[in-house]
Order: C-alpha cells, then sequence, then structure tokens
C-alpha cells in the first residue's frame, strides 16, 4: 500500500507549479508540469480546493479553467500566519511565543520592519 503524503504537500507542489510558470495553467498543464504520476482529476481537484480557499483565481479556458495564484509563497505564507494567529483568543500570549522563538537575525529584522526601518 502506497505510503500518505503529509497534509497539504500536493497543493504546495501545484502552487510551486504555478508560481513557476507566471501564466494561467489548466489542470493538464499543471499536471505535465509537475511530472509526478498524478491523474488529472486529481490535479482538478487540488486547484478547485485552491480555487474555494481563495489561493487561486481561475479564467474560463475553453471548456475548463486555467488557474493562477492570488499570491507569491511569501504572501501565502504570512496569510497563514494570519490566520492561525486568528484563530487564538490569546494573542498576546502567540505572539510573545513567537518572538521568543526567533533568532537573533529574524528579532531584529521585526524590529526594523516595525520601526519601518526595514529595506
Amino acid at each position: 500500500m502506497p505510503e500518505r503524503r503529509p497534509a497539504g504537500e500536493l497543493e504546495s507542489t501545484v502552487l510551486a507549479a504555478l508560481w513557476t510558470a507566471d501564466i494561467p495553467l489548466t489542470p493538464g498543464q499543471v499536471q505535465g508540469a509537475l511530472g509526478a504520476p498524478l491523474a488529472r482529476t486529481t490535479v482538478t481537484t487540488i486547484l478547485t480546493r485552491l480555487y474555494e480557499k481563495g489561493t487561486v483565481t481561475r479564467t474560463r479556458a475553453g471548456r475548463g479553467f486555467a488557474y493562477s495564484p492570488t499570491e507569491d509563497a511569501p504572501g501565502l505564507t504570512a496569510r497563514r500566519m494570519h490566520s492561525e494567529l486568528q484563530k487564538e483568543e490569546d494573542r498576546s500570549t502567540v505572539l510573545a511565543r513567537f518572538v521568543s522563538q526567533l533568532t537573533d537575525e529574524d528579532e531584529q529584522l521585526l524590529r526594523e520592519l516595525l520601526d519601518g526601518d526595514a529595506p
């Protein structure tokens, strides 16, 4: 029996293909870009789920759709971090623990960003 992939791995792989392309891709084009043995229906399902989450947009392409990411990888990571923070009632504790786990370099960068001094 094949080993299960970690949660979100296929979505991340599909998004990486879209980011690399820089143009909207159909499910068949995504399938080809992946070079992995995934059925086109599986790719279509992943793209549909990403669309429902607001992670990709879609435009009509023939009888189907072509998909584009709504933001780049850093933007998506930031959105996920914000989403996780919104789930927690004690935001100050979450933020305090997050900051306490930063490297010195990341802490300095965060200070610069908050002060408006970052490049």
